[in-house]
């Protein structure tokens, strides 16, 4: 009776254990389910801190940095690359930002995201590329948008009917991209949340089938 009930006793010390938080990194909390080591979190939910910098790491191997998380709606924003020289994310070489299609993590619905230097092709897709995108306003008015001046731009809302778990770049299509969450027609362009927000399915949810 007393070896059942010791048993039992490490089984719940373990589970309790598997559900810890992990510790903050730098100054950001760490909630569960998100994973920082093997001793904390869940290991599904793998993220890392890197010099008291949280970062998301995508499924081409770019470190993108954790700007916030909210656990209770399940979201956190990542920052998007830097738009460098000739206009090309410092992500291009990789594709973009890709998650693995198996993750619990994937874009949510709420980035509008602008694509820039596309060539003329992107023309026939269903993005905003007139005159009167806000791409036009961030090469207009923010200094890292200003070496894309004069290219072809886009926008478009990162909606269900698009893939959660891509935002693609190349050499052909389009070469750089930003991101801004929940981005208000009147909001002033100064005001703009710039990041890209990732949610992930709770701990259990059968997240391998869900929708694309």
């Amino acid at each position: 009776m007393v070896v059942t009930f010791f048993h039992i006793s490490l089984i719940f010390l373990s589970f309790v254990s598997a559900l810890e938080a992990c510790p903050k990194c730098g100054s950001l909390d760490v909630p569960y389910p998100l994973s920082t080591n093997e001793n904390c979190g869940d290991p599904k939910y793998k993220i890392y801190c890197n010099n008291g910098s949280l970062e998301f790491l995508s499924a081409k191997g770019y470190y993108y940095k954790i700007l916030s998380i909210d656990p209770g709606s399940y979201k956190l924003i990542i920052r998007p690359p830097s738009i460098q020289n000739l206009c090309q994310s410092s992500d291009l070489s990789l594709g973009g930002l890709l998650l693995n299609d198996n993750s619990p993590f994937s874009i949510s619905t709420r980035n509008t995201v602008m694509l820039f230097n596309c060539s003329d092709t992107i023309l026939l897709s269903p993005l905003n590329c007139s005159s009167n995108s806000v791409c036009k306003l961030f090469e207009d008015k923010i200094v890292e948008g200003s070496g894309c001046r004069n290219t072809l731009c886009c926008s478009f809302l990162k909606d269900a009917s698009i893939t959660s778990h891509r935002i693609r770049v190349r050499m052909g299509g389009c070469t750089a991209y930003t991101s801004v969450v929940e981005l208000r027609p009147d909001a002033p362009f100064d005001s703009w949340n710039y990041g890209i927000e990732l949610q992930w399915a709770p701990p259990n949810h059968d997240f391998n089938f869900r929708g694309h």
